[in-house]
């Protein structure tokens, strides 16, 4: 089902332009990615790495870390064996394993420059490797602080969505579709601005085409985030979607981008959150259960694991 009476801005398409959505494939992921795959791109291509450990979840960048403090100290080992255990001092292995366990951790001291001193390179060869590991541990250590930093100070929004979007009751009569989302940081959020497109895969001339309308928000601003904020779009005669169906969503592919922008007080820098529903995610006639109540000393709590909470309404 096309829209009626709606006309369409070239200039809103987030970017995709008219590509039909195939397969429920979202245009932007739940956690706010693109979901774009790219290809053509050389098996060597760097341009993206420092990106990736930024972005990367903590258990991944542990994981690089660690493997990669392992490998170095295995491979600068492996040479220390080569040379021969008599160029190292104080190694008091007598099989090959032990060998190699002493010339590990030799190899850890010498690349953290640590150097215990119980054992000691010997020879130019030894002390020349030693040399230019220090360095290379130098230079490593130095890399792997920076990216630390990088993670622990870039500025970000920790915004928590509600699972799916509602078409619930809105005021006397009316009908509203809503979503719910709310700040896990005990940080304060001012100036918050909410965006809301809504796009489907329209029929034309037989070839199927895909539609970008902003939504009308009941409020768009906000000025301080201190609970959760109930995003509203009125179904009324200005909606787009006012005369839709489940089926007709379905069917289209429809999807629903959300874009959030707000000023973060701690950082003093504008930081954004971005998500996405789709049809399959609607719950019509439905409402969200309240997420604050009052303790015993009338302070107001809110209750983040009751974001996506809600009830049906008949």
């Amino acid at each position: 089902m096309a829209i009626r009476n709606q006309q369409v801005n070239p200039e809103n398409d987030l970017g995709f332009g008219p590509q039909p959505v195939i397969k429920s494939q979202p245009l932007i992921n739940k956690d706010g990615s693109v979901n774009v795959k790219r290809r053509g791109l050389s098996r060597f291509n760097t341009a993206d790495t420092y990106h990736t450990l930024i972005k990367m979840s903590w258990t991944k960048f542990w994981v690089v870390v660690l493997s990669g403090y392992l490998i170095a100290n295995l491979f600068f080992a492996s040479i220390y064996v080569l040379i021969g255990m008599d160029s190292l001092d104080g190694a008091s292995g007598n099989n090959h394993m032990s060998h190699l366990l002493d010339a590990f951790f030799f190899s850890a001291q010498t690349i953290s420059t640590v150097g215990y001193g119980h054992i000691s390179p010997r020879g130019v060869v030894a002390n020349s490797v030693a040399a230019f590991e220090s360095m290379i541990g130098l230079l490593a250590f130095a890399l792997a602080t920076g990216l630390l930093y990088g993670r622990f100070s870039k500025p970000s929004a920790k915004i928590v969505y509600s699972d799916n979007i509602l078409v619930a009751p809105y005021k006397e009569n009316g009908r509203g579709l809503m979503f719910r989302l709310a700040n896990i940081r005990k940080n304060v959020l001012i100036d918050l601005q909410v965006e809301v497109i809504f796009s489907y895969n329209e029929m034309v001339n037989d070839k199927p085409i895909r539609r970008f309308f902003p939504l009308e928000v009941e409020r768009k601003f906000v000025s301080l985030l201190t609970l959760n904020w109930t995003v509203v779009h009125p179904l009324d005669e200005n909606s787009p979607l006012m005369d839709m169906t489940l089926d007709d969503l379905e069917k289209g592919a429809a999807s629903f981008a959300v874009l959030l922008k707000a000023f973060d007080d701690t950082f003093s820098q504008t930081v954004h959150s971005r998500t996405s529903y789709t049809a399959h995610d609607m719950v019509w006639d439905a409402k969200f259960i309240p997420m604050f109540n009052r303790d015993e000393d009338g302070r107001i709590e809110l209750d983040m694991s009751k974001i996506g909470d809600y009830n049906m309404v008949h």
